[in-house]
Parts: C-alpha cells; sequence; structure tokens
C-alpha cells in the first residue's frame, strides 16, 4: 500500500471519489465533482491523502490547516476506505501519514469527528490518541 498527497485529478481519481464519498455519507447521488476537487488540492492549506494497492484508489483522507488568533490549527475531515480493503490497516496508514504532515508543520493539535456508530473509526482515533472531548458540536445547514 502507498500513501500520496493526490496532486491532480484524472478520471481514476473521479472514479475513487465517486465510489468513495457515499459510502462515508450514505447519499449514492452526491460525490465530488472534478472541479469541486481541484479546488481542495489546489488550496496551500487542504491536502487529499490517498492510499492505492495495485494502482487503484482504496481509500482517501483530507487534511486541513487554519488559523485564527490563538494559533493554527489541523482539521482531519473524509476519511474513508473502501468496503473491500477494511480491516488491512489502510485508514491507521492514512492518518499516521496526516498526523507525521501536522508535526512537520509544528501544529500540536489536531481535531476530528466521528459519528458515534463508525465503532471502527472511533477505536481506530483513541489508539492513536486522540481523546473524546468534552464539548458540544453544532452544525446549521442553510
Amino acid at each position: 500500500m502507498i500513501i500520496e498527497q493526490l496532486t491532480h485529478i484524472d478520471d481514476v481519481a473521479l472514479k475513487a471519489f465517486k465510489k468513495l464519498i457515499p459510502q462515508l455519507t450514505g447519499e449514492q447521488e452526491r460525490y465530488p465533482t472534478r472541479e469541486e476537487l481541484q479546488k481542495v488540492i489546489q488550496s496551500k492549506d487542504a491536502f487529499i491523502f490517498i492510499a492505492k494497492e495495485n494502482n487503484e484508489i482504496i481509500g482517501t483522507l483530507t487534511l486541513a490547516f487554519y488559523h485564527i488568533p490563538s494559533g493554527k490549527r489541523a482539521w482531519i475531515e473524509d476519511v474513508v476506505v473502501d468496503e473491500s480493503a477494511r480491516g488491512k490497516g489502510v485508514a491507521a496508514s492514512l492518518m499516521n501519514h496526516a498526523i507525521s504532515v501536522v508535526r512537520e508543520n509544528g501544529i500540536r493539535k489536531i481535531d476530528l469527528t466521528s459519528r458515534p456508530f463508525r465503532k471502527a473509526a472511533n477505536k481506530l482515533y483513541l489508539k492513536l490518541g486522540f481523546e473524546i472531548r468534552d464539548t458540544n458540536y453544532y452544525r446549521l445547514t442553510l
């Protein structure tokens, strides 16, 4: 398995995201367009990492940096591994790669959210040293 940063959007990447994102969101008709993915990889503060096996993308993770008055922060989103590749350490490899990139950038804290029913993902995050925060998480859908 190879973990690398996605640097260009081709048909292979589009096909992979068309397959992977619905596995994360449950919305079969919603997946990112070429333009949406292009905006992410062109950002200086967002990185899409992919896991490849036999030249096929089997997992992805998005890492974002952002600046606020209390410092530079890191946020992990959209961690998803193809159903056929789960249980092989793909998510752990993606997470460890992202953690290394955050360390290299001198950032001391990484945040992420995970739905409680994603038992394996939550177990992995705890194993990697993430702690459940005592905070409320809010969303306003417009």
